[in-house]
């Protein structure tokens, strides 16, 4: 009876691909369940799952849980709210005018229907934002129980399934922008994360920088370490090795591993662009950590198991804890992506590099767009293939190895500044005016 009723639910039971956080499990931005579709048409409906339509601007991605997907928008009473995409210089931020709704929305992963939407605060914005930003950059995170939404100066906010706000923390001012020139806020982007109960913040910002722990059920805060560092839109990622848990940070004054459960500095890395944006992804044994700002663009494997100063000689590409590097084409705004063997970067103009992810052997450089295109969201992976987000809209479909093609490009006719999700088989997007979801309804 037990072998039955064992093959039963080996054949019955169907557990649905978890998306928790930016860019997946530990930010890595690779699907394990079915694979996406290739190609798609939301003027025919092709493989279009369902469209619905989001008020507000936001850059937050959408995250999974089971059938629930959940996203937040910052919505302004403005009728048209600047958005300014492309390839650009401008520092100066969009004065604030006008009164805005932080809300976090609960969708249905497969009609596409608003379950619930709840406002989370409403007001003046207490700080600005730049043009190509907005008021609701961090990802939400969930625990399959609470969801948790950070909306900067306007607070950290955690709701459980039903929409009920289980508790709110106000963590001050989060002010954001270039360190060089302190009236250019450009608002705040670093998404909370959730491991073993405990949410953890990076909050790099202008003065007063700290990265922090705090209880999920309660709110209760564990633990904060002091970062003596300036603005970083980065999120943390958590890692481990030789049974210690470990978050990394990336940073312009130093990126670095801290422990789990205290916040103690465990290493640190100096040698970094000033605006750092991307985030530590881990693969095997080895962290990548790469920016690109100022005089550095650097891309660096650091070892897990990495203690102490661990910056570099000058000249030197290796050391005992930097297994490889290059200092010139990391990724400005992209996190860049490990699928297989491979490691890819992607710099903000659409040109792709390929390495091998042990050794850092560049195996291609590539441009995904026209000249003009203009990329910041990042990479997901699925079926062996990378999906590429333009600002522009346009989705380019990279088959995952290390010779350079293109197998598809699929356009979503608005603008795609938030990375994508991926559950399923379902490629959710989060543009400019809407949630899409495309899949293999073909099949």
């Amino acid at each position: 009876m037990a072998v039955i009723l064992a093959a039963f639910l080996s054949t019955t039971l169907v557990f649905a691909e978890q998306w928790p956080a930016f860019r997946g499990v530990n930010a890595a931005g690779v699907s394990t369940g079915q694979a996406a579709p290739v190609t798609w048409n939301l003027d025919d409906g092709t493989n279009v799952k369902w469209k619905t339509a989001i008020p507000g601007l936001s850059h937050s991605s959408p995250i999974v849980w089971d059938d629930s997907i959940f996203i937040t928008a910052a919505i302004s009473t403005a009728a048209d709210p600047e958005l300014k995409v492309g390839l650009y210089g401008s520092i100066n931020p969009v004065e604030n005018d006008d009164v805005h709704d932080w809300r976090v929305y609960r969708v249905d992963k497969n009609s596409g229907e608003i379950l619930w939407e709840k406002t989370a605060h409403s007001g003046m914005p207490k700080m600005k934002r730049h043009p190509k930003s907005t008021h609701a950059n961090s990802t939400p995170v969930t625990d399959g129980k609470h969801v948790v939404a950070f909306f900067a100066s306007e607070g950290l906010y955690c709701y459980d399934f039903d929409g009920n706000l289980v508790w709110k923390k106000d963590l001050g001012m989060m002010d954001s922008g270039f360190f060089m020139v302190k009236k250019a806020q450009w608002g705040f982007a670093s998404s909370p994360i959730i491991h073993d109960g405990v949410i953890i913040l990076q909050c790099d910002i202008q003065s007063g920088s700290f990265l922090a722990a705090f209880d999920v059920t309660s709110g209760k805060e564990l633990w904060r370490t002091e970062r003596s560092d300036v603005p970083t839109w980065s999120t943390p990622t958590v890692y481990s090795v030789k049974g210690k848990t470990r978050i990394v940070v990336n940073g312009f004054k130093h990126a670095g591993g801290y422990a789990f459960d205290t916040g103690k500095e465990i290493w640190r890395l100096e040698g970094n662009g000033d605006i750092p944006i991307p985030t530590p992804v881990i693969s095997d044994d080895l962290i990548f950590i790469h920016n690109a700002h100022g005089r550095m663009s650097p891309i660096y494997a650091i070892r897990t198991n990495a203690k102490g100063d661990i910056s570099l000689d000058d000249d030197a590409s290796t050391n005992k804890s930097i297994a490889w590097s290059i200092p010139r084409g990391g990724a400005y705004t992209a996190t860049s992506i490990v699928y297989g063997d491979y490691f890819y970067n992607c710099i903000d103009n659409g040109f792709v590099s390929c390495f091998e992810a042990k050794t850092g052997k560049r195996m291609y450089r590539q441009r995904i767009g026209e000249t003009g295109t203009s990329l910041s969201a990042s990479p997901v992976a699925s079926g062996g293939r990378i999906y590429y987000t333009t600002e522009q809209g346009n989705i380019v479909v990279l088959k995952a190895g290390p010779k350079f093609e293109i197998v598809a490009v699929n356009p979503l006719d608005d603008v795609c500044m938030a990375t994508p999700a991926v559950s399923d088989g379902q490629l959710i997007f989060r543009t400019h005016h809407f949630l899409i979801s495309v899949e293999n309804l073909e099949n």
